[in-house]
């Protein structure tokens, strides 16, 4: 399937880049994004993150034309700080964060996100990880994978879930994403198995994200964005589920109003020195043309905020 990059048009305005400014794709994928920012680029640098090796060489030939305005640096958002700090970089003037998982990642059913194809349980982005999705079937506690598959997929069947899968592996060890498609099914009353969703989405889901740890990157991420951006610089950031919306949500209401003194006090005597602002106060979505080339963006939510 042909990677759309999404809600582009949304993003690159949202932008507002310069062409002498230096900025940022921490989600770089097939490049996409990155073109359309490389373009706007005259003097301007782009510093493109991505901690999957396949899609760094597919967009690094998609790339190549930009010469040494991109660098592509293997590594995880999550260590923005570190990425920053290694190329000499103090401050940019705008950064881009897509948290969806690419479309030729879950297209390439070798990879185990997809629970439409049979391939090995594993799900990592990055094939260097030591966390496979076969390790967490097979070892945690049940009550460790009820806690994930709830708090990650949010699916109300958890518990059923993780019983199922400890069930199973008694008797053998689960290895491909269709053996624990089938242990979702048995788990799952037949009400739940006739709803729209595939049945095994949710769960699927959460095992992603705890294999790649995702939360914990966009939380350390957001962490350290503030700080890096110039004066006036934005920051965007595309959620795709509402565990990533919240924390998102949260962490530019923090850096925008997170003064904890009393509403009385004439004065802050607390600290609190506001960072970033919301560009707009609702999320931006996409709209129903997008939507029909392609479907994969329709839960895709973007918050923008304006370093102050």
């Amino acid at each position: 399937m042909e990677h759309i990059p999404v809600l582009l048009h949304e993003c690159i305005e949202g932008l507002k880049i310069r062409p002498d400014g230096i900025y940022v794709d921490g989600t770089l994928g097939r490049g996409g994004h990155s073109e359309q920012i490389a373009k706007r680029l005259s003097g301007g640098r782009l510093i493109c993150i991505d901690r999957d090796e396949t899609a760094i060489q597919e967009a690094g030939e998609r790339l190549r034309p930009f010469g040494d305005t991109v660098t592509i640096v293997k590594s995880d958002f999550g260590e923005l700080d570190s990425v920053l700090n290694g190329l000499g970089i103090d401050g940019v003037d705008g950064m881009l964060f897509d948290l969806g998982v690419s479309s030729p990642q879950l297209d390439d059913w070798e990879r185990g996100f997809s629970y439409m194809h049979d391939a090995p349980l594993d799900m990592r982005m990055d094939r260097d990880g030591a966390l496979t999705a076969r390790d967490i079937v097979n070892t945690w506690p049940e009550d460790e994978l009820k806690k994930m598959i709830y708090e990650y997929g949010e699916e109300r069947f958890a518990g059923k879930i993780a019983r199922e899968i400890v069930r199973q592996r008694e008797r053998g060890k689960l290895d491909t994403t269709f053996q624990l498609v089938d242990v979702i099914k048995r788990a799952m009353p037949p009400a739940a198995l006739r709803e729209k969703q595939h049945p095994a989405k949710r769960t699927f889901q959460a095992i992603r994200i705890a294999v790649n740890d995702e939360l914990g990157a966009v939380s350390r991420m957001l962490r350290a964005a503030p700080s890096r951006l110039n004066k006036g610089g934005r920051l965007c950031v595309i959620s795709f589920h509402s565990l990533e919306d919240r924390i998102v949500k949260s962490a530019i209401a923090s850096c925008e109003k997170g003064c904890t003194c009393p509403k009385d006090f004439p004065v802050c005597v607390c600290g609190f020195v506001q960072t970033l602002r919301s560009v707009t106060r609702k999320p931006i979505t996409p709209e129903e043309d997008e939507i029909e080339r392609n479907p994969r963006s329709r839960s895709a939510k973007l918050r923008i905020a304006e370093r102050v």
